[in-house]
């Protein structure tokens, strides 16, 4: 059977056009090969203010092995009874690579410290002086391990519950270290109850407080430290961006120390981002809402690079 003559000629010039297409495709296909995906990887570092090793996790973006560019980094602080490897364990690598491949953010390096029970700060008793680690010792590492851009407008932090309480703690308190800080579901408490339960939430809040503010607990110290304090004086940190968000239904009561938190800041003028969010506490809220908070850091290391 002869084929019509338009036929014929479609695929005359299919069969021109085959080895065009088809290096096309190996040169992209090549070009994939040759751009590394999105790497995830623990070490650890020996610190002479704890006297000991601290574990760390780090997530390099695409192409980072390959090349010699430079990137903003992120710390992300991890929650109570979790560890350095909980953004590997749970949805948060998925979330920044799936962003990435969105272009709803561009490239960035993650860092994710084990933080104990610590609440990222300097304990009271002066025996895990985590603060003084984590600015002296630990960022000026990352910046000389990793191929950061290393100004504070390119730095940011981040977390959840204890490790939002940390990320606005440490933004706040060395907002010359970090430009940015956000947080999700942030542990803050407005005001112990007077006497202090030893029994039910308060006692298990009193509890765990302990061992960072010292047994009893140092109410004064808590207080001192404590972004619900430090949000009073904004101009020590007049030029920090800030992001936090809360669940309205937090099984923990957050929703009313961020409430408060946002209610200060504004009473005080200062520009922030606070949204008060369907949902409850931990990972399941995490799931539906971490793009918020790398969003808000995307955005604002793309403008620090615009102006380099």
């Amino acid at each position: 059977m002869r084929l019509p003559h338009l036929t014929i000629g479609w695929i005359r010039r299919l069969a021109a056009l085959l080895p065009a297409l088809l290096i096309g495709i190996l040169c992209a296909a090549l070009a994939r090969a040759q751009t590394p995906g999105a790497r995830v990887d623990c070490d650890s570092f020996s610190s002479a203010i704890l006297g000991r090793a601290v574990e760390y996790c780090f997530a390099l973006p695409p192409g980072y092995d390959a090349g010699s560019e430079k990137y903003p980094v992120l710390y992300y602080l991890h929650g109570l009874f979790e560890h350095a490897q909980s953004w590997r364990d749970h949805s948060a690598e998925q979330t920044w690579e799936t962003l990435m491949s969105q272009g709803k953010i561009g490239k960035f390096i993650v860092v994710m410290p084990a933080g104990g029970r610590s609440f990222y700060v300097n304990s009271f008793d002066g025996r895990e002086r985590y603060e003084d680690f984590f600015i002296q010792e630990f960022v000026p590492a990352i910046d000389h391990k990793f191929r950061t851009l290393g100004t504070r407008d390119t730095r940011g932090i981040a977390g959840v519950s204890m490790g939002g309480y940390g990320a606005l703690h440490l933004g706040m308190m060395h907002p010359d270290v970090f430009g940015s800080a956000s947080a999700h579901s942030a542990a803050l408490i407005p005001k112990f109850p007077d006497p202090l339960p030893t029994e039910g939430r308060w006692g298990r809040y009193a509890q765990i407080l302990q061992e960072p503010f010292g047994a009893p607990l140092n109410e004064a110290y808590f207080d001192a430290n404590n972004p619900l304090t430090l949000a009073e004086h904004p101009e020590r940190f007049a030029n920090l961006k800030l992001y936090f968000d809360c669940g309205d239904q937090d099984r923990y009561g957050f929703d009313a120390g961020n409430k408060e938190l946002d209610q200060i800041l504004t009473s005080k003028s200062f520009p922030h981002t606070f949204v008060l969010r369907p949902g409850g506490h931990g990972w399941d809220y995490l799931d539906q809402y971490l793009h918020f908070s790398l969003e808000f850091e995307w955005q604002l290391f793309k403008a620090a690079g615009s102006k380099q």
